[in-house]
């Protein structure tokens, strides 16, 4: 399996080969678009990508943990979570590479 990540970097070249904008305006391009996700999933909306995967945000409630080094037990405060649900088509194509 690779240990590639892709970057942002890697997103603004692909816009910049495949759209044909300047470097600057993939840049910009690829920093609108994140920042328009983050903002929605702040605001606690679902952000769907059609044919890639739903992005939304989940309220976790307070619970206790234990330490597992001490076996102490220890409050979780209440948080909120990004989750990712992968589509149906995602998915196949994921597990179609791993055929390969």
């Amino acid at each position: 399996m690779s240990e590639k990540t892709l970057t942002r970097m890697d997103l603004t070249e692909s816009v910049f080969r495949e759209v044909g904008l300047s470097r600057n305006d993939s840049a910009q391009l690829v920093e609108t678009v994140l920042q328009y996700m983050s903002d929605a999933l702040v605001r606690g909306e679902q952000v769907k990508i059609s044919s890639f995967g739903t992005f939304s945000v989940r309220e976790k409630a307070a619970r206790m943990g234990r330490n597992p080094k001490t076996g102490k037990e220890v409050p979780i405060n209440p948080r909120r979570v990004l989750t990712f649900r992968p589509s149906h088509l995602m998915k196949e194509r994921v597990a179609e590479g791993n055929k390969r």
